[in-house]
């Protein structure tokens, strides 16, 4: 397993992501396995549009899309979502982010059940998947407390 790269080892793309993994999957900001290689995809993505005569807009486009690939739907925070909008009363929004990373695992059975992808948010799907959190969520913390 590799050690855990410092910033400044990691290229433009490979910062950009791990600044949106921080804020939107932190359960992914130790793979560093998955951020290197990310991020090298991103960056050939890049080279090959602009072989390719793109634009260097059109080129960072088709980069940024290589990047983000399978990231826009994050379960953690789907879980800060419903913290923050069901349980308001019981737990500080400032103490949500812990909370929800604590529960992540836990809740992966739920999330499997369901075909999660970029734009799983706008589906119909996604009320179900928020309202089997909810469930799940008042239950442990009924049985754990928070």
């Amino acid at each position: 397993m590799k050690k855990k790269n410092s910033s400044k080892e990691l290229s433009y793309y490979g910062l950009y992501l791990l600044s949106y993994l921080n804020e939107n999957h932190p359960n992914l900001l130790s793979d560093t396995d998955f951020i290197e290689s990310r991020a090298d995809l991103a960056a050939a993505t890049y080279e090959q549009a602009r072989l390719e005569e793109y634009t260097p807009e059109g080129a960072q486009e088709l980069a940024m899309l290589t990047l983000m690939e399978g990231l826009h739907f994050s379960r953690y925070n789907t879980l800060l979502e419903i913290l923050w909008n069901e349980f308001a009363d019981e737990l500080p929004q400032g103490d949500a982010g812990e909370f929800a990373f604590k529960l992540l695992p836990s809740l992966e059975e739920i999330f499997s059940k369901y075909p999660l992808s970029d734009d799983f948010a706008y589906t119909s799907e996604y009320d179900a998947l928020y309202t089997e959190l909810t469930g799940a969520i008042f239950i442990h913390i009924e049985a754990y407390g928070l």
